[in-house]
């Protein structure tokens, strides 16, 4: 009898909670970065100038240490991702810094640095889906996690344009593999605004099972308030593709320019990456890469720079890459960048009197790193 009862208990049970709405699916990952690096013009600041994230000879580095969060319920995701390390604190230093009163919090780098992603995602009628939060930006193909990209270091496209947007996305499937999108943002590397004026967005993206690749165009007043430069448009436009032309061989490309015509003249700059992977095995492959940046100041000379301290930069980059373990990934990378003018460090360096800020002395610089990453 306590059987009989027990199989009809265990039957309406499962009927009932068959009836009842299903709950949040959540899904935890994460990854680590971490580093050893020589630097052959040996600095004795053991700094490797304008580099992005792998910019520390000479010390084994965790680089970034990130926590993902995701949880869905019906249309609505919510995404969180959380990072502490030296890559979040260089990305954020263009943070604006807005001060704050006795009952108003300051906003600054220190207050944001932590967040990597954090957003809302909406599923609409007529196939729309509705995202707001802190964004990387989608700018360019290569991404904040080293693992989802063929290089350990970053490209100067990378480095130099936007890394993250707070605001709005739309997005919707044009059919063909197309995906429409349209954006509205505090602007560049801006989780609070600098100007109050929002920048805007669209692009078009496309993706097959061997290609992927996107169009975008990002404009909007850039300058802080208060900058000799006026409220200039800043227009800029991006494009970029990869594909696999067999099993074995990948390429991709990217191209940037852009335009901000300013009270001090005209600011400008073309810029242009390519890149080749080459699968050895199936845990072991080859990667190349090279790239050129300009950047033009207004003509009068006075404004400030938008991304370098001269007039162009390049670098050329080969990486070996072994993956022992699904979730692990060991770079083995050497790196070369070059500058018209001083724009690095070597040897002894110099520090300003005036600033304490260390004096680049070398128009170069050649690096050997061995990166390790894993994630879950």
């Amino acid at each position: 009898m306590r059987t009989s009862i027990s199989l009809v208990t265990l039957v309406l049970a499962s009927r009932v909670a068959s009836a009842q709405p299903s709950g949040p699916t959540i899904t935890l990952g994460g990854y680590v970065e971490s580093y050893y690096q020589a630097h052959f013009q040996n600095p004795s600041n053991r700094i490797t100038n304008l580099r992005g994230f792998d910019n520390r000879s000479r010390t084994f580095t965790l680089s970034n240490v990130a926590l993902d969060a995701r949880g869905e319920q019906g249309p609505v995701a919510v995404h969180v991702v959380l990072q502490v390390g030296p890559t979040p604190s260089t990305y954020y230093l263009a943070e604006p810094a807005l001060a704050g009163t006795g009952s108003v919090n300051a906003s600054s780098s220190e207050l944001w640095k932590y967040v990597q992603l954090a957003s809302v995602t909406v599923k609409a009628p007529a196939g729309l889906v509705i995202e707001a939060g802190l964004f990387p930006s989608p700018i360019g193909l290569e991404v904040i996690p080293v693992k989802d990209n063929w290089m350990w270091s970053r490209s100067n496209l990378f480095f130099g344009l936007p890394f993250y947007h707070t605001g709005v996305m739309v997005s919707r499937s044009l059919g063909g593999g197309w995906t429409g999108k349209a954006h509205v943002y505090n602007g560049w590397n801006s989780v609070t605004d600098n100007n109050g004026t929002p920048s805007v967005a669209v692009s078009a993206a496309y993706a097959s099972p061997t290609t992927t690749a996107q169009v975008l165009y990002f404009g909007g007043i850039e300058r802080a308030s208060g900058s000799p430069e006026g409220t200039p448009w800043r227009n800029l436009l991006d494009a970029y593709v990869q594909t696999a032309l067999t099993d074995d061989v990948s390429v991709a490309a990217q191209a940037d320019a852009g335009v901000e015509p300013n009270d001090l003249g005209t600011s400008a700059w073309a810029t242009f990456a390519a890149y080749g992977k080459l699968s050895l095995t199936k845990a072991l492959y080859a990667a190349v890469r090279a790239d050129y940046f300009y950047e033009r100041v207004a003509t009068d000379g006075t404004a400030s720079a938008i991304f370098w301290p001269v007039t162009w930069v390049a670098e050329g980059t080969a990486t070996l890459a072994y993956q022992p373990y699904p979730g692990v990934s060991m770079r083995l990378e050497y790196r070369h960048d070059h500058a018209p003018a001083d724009a690095y460090f070597g040897g002894t360096v110099a520090v300003d009197p005036v600033t304490s800020a260390p004096v680049p002395n070398r128009a170069m610089q050649d690096t050997a790193t061995l990166g390790v990453t894993a994630w879950f």
